[in-house]
């Protein structure tokens, strides 16, 4: 994931790192809604929100320790 998002990027980053919508958008800091919009493409992630993604595929264990530190 270096710039543009393909259609189904966030989903499969989603189930790569192995977490439910509810609890990959907790782990985000953003709304099961707006993460649905991404996954089913009528929205596109920008800025950081975009730049938060890049980090989660590169470093799938901190979106899943900051899960659990939220909990």
């Amino acid at each position: 994931m270096r710039g543009e998002l393909q259609p189904g990027d966030v989903a499969a980053l989603r189930r790569f790192i192995g977490l439910t919508q509810a609890r990959f958008a907790e782990a985000l800091g953003i709304s099961v809604h707006t993460l649905r919009n991404w996954e089913q493409d009528r929205r596109t992630p920008e800025g950081p929100a975009l730049a938060l993604l890049r980090i989660a595929a590169r470093h799938p264990s901190v979106v899943r320790e900051n899960v659990r530190t939220a909990a």
